[in-house]
């Protein structure tokens, strides 16, 4: 199966949206979109993986890569799940802990917005 990405964004917030599933043959055209957004200095980025029905280790790897750099950039990286088999692997690798894990956009963009009072994230 394809991945497909699309990067947009919203008052100051880069939302970058999966669909597909994010496996060994797939994971690289995540990285390259996190780390292309993250190298132009946009450390707050939303990744929507509500239409992402499997994530094995490489997408795992592609998304711990991306919060690492979003903080070293004084930046976020939160992640939009509300697939069962997505959130189970979170729970079980405990990254769940480790992410800020939304249901939705809509309260992903909120709680991002409000975490200090601004967009800022």
């Amino acid at each position: 199966m394809d991945l497909q990405i699309d990067v947009r964004e919203h008052e100051g917030l880069f939302i970058v949206t999966a669909k597909g599933e994010i496996d060994v043959w797939t994971a690289e055209a995540l990285r390259q979109s996190l780390h292309d957004l993250q190298s132009d200095g946009q450390p707050r980025v939303l990744v929507d993986l509500t239409e992402v029905p499997f994530v094995d280790s490489t997408g795992i790897g592609v998304l711990v890569g991306g919060l690492k750099r979003a903080r070293e950039a004084g930046g976020s990286l939160r992640l939009i799940v509300d697939s069962p088999g997505v959130l189970k692997v979170l729970r079980i690798t405990s990254l769940d802990q480790v992410f800020p894990v939304h249901e939705t956009l809509a309260e992903a963009i909120t709680v991002a917005q409000s975490a200090d009072g601004t967009v800022e994230a």
